[in-house]
């Protein structure tokens, strides 16, 4: 499978898009389910544990989306799934494949004293398949935009319509008799 770069620059920058959506909810998804889990915060403080924190997590969460877009932008057109669907389960798989780290995070994480517990929460893994879910649709949709084909099939209706808007009289006259 040949690499396009283009297409994977802008899987990348679909990525990062929905990755910063995703942060930018957060918030609005802490309070609607009682969780003050936040990937930022989890990122940011893996790395220091000083006032740049916040700085240094999104920066990691866009990152982490761009490379996921990145990947996404190669293999979604080889998924035998409707366009629609592959962000949303993309999203849905990383979450799947990714939820068992959150305890190894709550044993090892450098500011797991900081951070709520995840390990065993229904709330927080309801949470985080939002966040996923949402980060799929939004990747997805972007990806697909920004990848669409130069040249769209979209049907050509000028065999039909004449440049004056009136239709070609030609092409009414070999339709044939009208049924009755």
């Amino acid at each position: 499978m040949a690499i396009d770069r283009a297409k994977t620059v802008r899987g990348a920058l679909a990525g990062a898009v929905a990755a910063g959506v995703w942060a930018a909810q957060q918030p609005l998804d802490k309070r609607l389910f009682g969780v003050g889990n936040d990937d930022t915060e989890l990122l940011g403080k893996l790395v220091t544990r000083g006032a740049a924190w916040p700085v240094v997590g999104v920066a990691m969460h866009l990152a982490n989306g761009a490379a996921f877009g990145a990947l996404y932008a190669n293999a979604a057109p080889h998924v035998p799934l409707p366009s629609w669907s592959r962000g949303p389960l993309a999203g849905l798989a990383e979450h799947l494949a990714t939820w068992p780290l959150s305890a190894v995070s709550d044993h090892v994480h450098p500011a797991r004293r900081e951070l709520p517990p995840l390990t065993g929460d229904v709330r927080a893994f309801a949470q985080a398949t939002w966040r996923h879910l949402l980060f799929g649709v939004v990747l997805g949709e972007l990806e697909r935009r920004l990848n669409a084909p130069a040249d769209p099939e979209i049907p050509s209706y000028e065999h039909v319509v004449s440049s004056n808007g009136h239709g070609n009289l030609e092409h009414a006259g070999a339709a044939g008799p009208a049924p009755s």
